[in-house]
């Protein structure tokens, strides 16, 4: 087994002792208010609604096993996450799955987000384990001529705890879409490129509404992708539009600059909120490649 492949392998059997450990907690009595929930992006933590990367209609064909450390800032609520990633390609690109995990997330509210989101308190001493992220891609179109054109199916599971601080939904989430690249650029000795790329898709997740048990939205997003030799800078906007109009219209800016040496990468990422989405994030990420 290569090193790579252990790396992988060891960051599934956290994900996996992670969630049981989670199951094994003690629940909260706080049952009584949870109908005060409001199951939507602009109520909740950073992490409990992810919108997913623009992959420009290419599927990867290398094996990937990430670690991430995140930070989120809003007016109201300080984040520190942990974040564990493996791409698994298969058929040389056809198609790939891919899993994500928040390994552990902490954080700190203001009494006055704590209140207008109907959480039970400020913080949790152990911080909250976040939701597993399973994605499916298959390769549709490769072409020069025209475009690359992939399909993504992901399930969100309700693996993530402290409901309570409104953090994870605690309730199923999923999205289909396609993928779209083209290139606009690309020098001769493939060492620089210029791409234009977008998204569109579904975006659905069970709420605690009686009557509408689920919100549907459209799912979106467009942007730029450019290499010089080993420096990639990935630029777009993305979003969620809902139909209910409670916020769950969140949209994001976008950075991501890689650096690879020798299939090994430093990922750094920087997303500004706007509309539903509060929050200006920060990353920094290790990527091995093999």
């Amino acid at each position: 087994m290569t090193f790579g492949k252990k790396i992988a392998y060891l960051l599934l059997i956290l994900t996996t002792a992670s969630v049981a450990n989670k199951k094994g907690q003690a629940q909260d009595d706080w049952h009584e208010i949870l109908r005060d929930l409001q199951y939507s992006p602009r109520y909740f933590g950073p992490n409990a609604f992810p919108l997913p990367e623009l992959r420009d209609g290419r599927i990867e064909t290398r094996w990937e096993a990430e670690l991430r450390g995140e930070y989120h800032e809003s007016d109201g609520d300080r984040t520190k996450d942990v974040l564990a990633r493996v791409f698994i390609p298969v058929a040389d690109g056809r198609a790939a799955v891919e899993i994500n995990y928040i390994l552990y997330e902490y954080y700190t509210m203001t009494q006055e987000t704590v209140e207008e989101r109907h959480a039970a308190g400020r913080f949790w001493k152990d911080g909250a384990h976040g939701d597993v992220v399973v994605s499916a891609f298959y390769r549709l179109l490769q072409s020069k001529k025209w475009a690359d054109v992939a399909l993504e199916a992901t399930l969100k599971t309700a693996s993530g705890d402290r409901l309570a601080d409104a953090r994870f939904t605690d309730a199923a989430t999923y999205w289909f879409n396609l993928n779209i690249g083209r290139h606009l650029y690309m020098h001769p000795d493939k060492k620089a490129y210029l791409r234009i790329q977008g998204l569109a898709g579904f975006y659905c997740w069970m709420t605690n509404d009686i009557i509408h048990r689920q919100n549907d939205a459209i799912l979106y997003a467009a942007g730029f992708s450019g290499a010089y030799k080993n420096l990639t800078l990935n630029a777009d906007i993305a979003g969620i539009h809902g139909y209910k109009n409670n916020g769950d219209r969140p949209l994001q800016l976008r950075t991501k600059l890689n650096y690879e040496y020798r299939k090994n990468i430093l990922s750094l990422r920087y997303r500004h909120g706007m509309k539903d989405c509060l929050y200006d994030s920060f990353s920094a990420a290790y990527i091995r490649c093999f």
